[in-house]
């Protein structure tokens, strides 16, 4: 039996006479946006520009020609993600994201491991992307990469404090221009290919002394890991779930249609990159700034590289406001000491949660001046176990009182969740040993928060709740 509470449990709780702590009714967030609005800002988080400059060139740079292969691999095992996502996301609507679902589908302990995964994911992301916008203001004006990091971390934390809405209608105009970027990048290519669609099968990489290595199909399945992160802001589309309208309907549009849309923006130019390269070696190189003013002029390279840097803004605001949702829902959710959970479920003017706003995007803004390079490999392992226990939990939706539960339904079941399970365990031994040690580390740390403190306190810590007007 898991150790978990259900929303029937919660009505138990108060018929009983539990502690007045976990009797009190929780927050919840104002349902503001659409699928349109949602989509927006979960594309934004997605922010295909810049993961097509800033992580695209590191899978360059290990697997070269491969590297098209790899993200394709990758955007279909995100389909089974997603499918997994949109039920659980649909019959669990809430804040806390996969931390919600899992809790309520696996049992406490694995909900507070996947929170702790997701909190890895979300905090040590955006600043190491941030301090990628200096390389792409540097055509016109060099700046410090930590200063300029940690300023973009500010400003999307002062962007977080506005209302839902309005940071849809920010986040969109960015998203247009990231857009319009990769298409430039995609039309170049194509129009300056030095090899057919047979390279993107070639499987060849710059290897040291300038000769050509061969990629392996082990190198491809270690890069899967840093795909499946490439594109899997899709989830974002689950933390705002208590924001959207009609999540029964509107939860899975978002996912699958930010699954579909940001796949194509991040492929197809990586496509006309890996075939308009003049060789493997510039391909390996991955300098796509140096690519794009070679295929034109040094305007429509300026012109890519601010509007990749505009991207970077973007998603900084997105993932803010992400974080801090994920922080809100958590001391709604009773998993700190009590003036803590008071600080961090506050709501601001604008019905945002400005605390955890400010506790996600300040740390945030610190964490540029630190050395974060060894912690992208800690992010590929922690965004695969995060989906691997996603998986485990739409493998347990269709029991109890779940199985009848108003949801959308993805098909093949119980197939796809028990095949992506088998995939992403593989995959994760496939990673360097030191990333799953440093994750591993983490993550005993956070279970002996659970067995000293969370545990012990079972009635009144760590109560997973879902908003009312999703349980209809």
């Amino acid at each position: 039996m898991t150790d978990t509470l259900r929303p029937a449990e919660n009505a138990v709780a108060q018929a009983t006479g539990a502690p007045t702590e976990a009797k009190a009714s929780p927050q919840q967030l104002k349902r503001s946006i659409g699928v349109v609005g949602g989509t927006l800002l979960t594309l934004s988080c997605v922010t295909p520009a810049s993961t097509l400059f800033v992580v695209v060139p590191d899978l360059f740079g290990s697997l070269g020609t491969a590297t098209a292969v790899t993200i394709a691999i990758g955007s279909l095992l995100c389909v089974a993600v997603a499918f997994c996502y949109s039920e659980l996301g649909t019959l669990i609507p809430s804040a806390g994201g996969e931390y919600a679902m899992v809790s309520t589908m696996a049992g406490r302990l694995a909900g507070w491991l996947v929170f702790v995964l997701s909190l890895l994911v979300v905090l040590i992301v955006p600043p190491v992307i941030a301090m990628g916008t200096a390389d792409y203001l540097a055509p016109v004006v060099h700046l410090d990469p930590s200063m300029t990091g940690a300023a973009v971390m500010l400003l999307a934390t002062l962007a977080g404090l506005l209302d839902l809405r309005a940071n849809a209608w920010i986040t969109g105009i960015f998203l247009v221009l990231e857009v319009i970027a990769a298409g430039v990048v995609a039309v170049l290519g194509f129009t300056h290919s030095h090899r057919g669609a047979g390279s993107l099968v070639s499987m060849q990489v710059a290897g040291s002394h300038g000769h050509t290595d061969t990629v392996t199909a082990m190198m491809v399945i270690s890069g899967l890991a840093i795909a499946l992160f490439a594109t899997q802001g899709f989830s974002t589309a689950v933390y705002l779930s208590e924001e959207l309208e009609n999540p029964r309907r509107n939860v899975a549009r978002t996912v699958l249609a930010t699954l579909a849309i940001s796949s194509v923006i991040i492929l197809v130019p990586v496509v006309a990159i890996t075939m308009g390269a003049s060789g493997i070696q510039q391909l390996t190189e991955g300098d796509l700034s140096a690519m794009v003013t070679a295929w034109s002029n040094s305007a429509v390279g300026t012109f890519v590289s601010l509007c990749v840097a505009l991207a970077i803004i973007n998603a900084g605001i997105v993932m803010v406001i992400q974080n801090s949702r994920v922080l809100f829902a958590s001391a709604r959710d009773k998993a700190w000491p009590e003036p803590v959970n008071n600080l961090f479920a506050k709501l601001g003017r604008f019905g945002s949660p400005w605390v955890a706003t400010l506790v996600v995007g300040v740390p945030g803004a610190i964490l540029c001046f630190v050395n974060l390079d060894t912690l992208y490999g800690v992010t590929g392992v922690s965004v695969t176990g995060m989906y691997l226990l996603v998986a485990v939990a739409a493998l347990l939706a269709r029991r109890g009182s779940h199985k009848h539960t108003p949801a959308w339904r993805m098909p093949l079941w119980p197939a796809m969740p028990v095949l992506l399970i088998a995939v992403l365990a593989y995959i994760l031994t496939q990673q360097e040993v030191g990333y799953l040690l440093w994750t591993g580390g983490i993550l005993v740390v956070a279970t002996l928060y659970w067995a000293f403190y969370l545990r012990p306190r079972r009635d009144t810590r760590w109560l997973v709740s879902i908003p009312e007007d999703a349980q209809v």
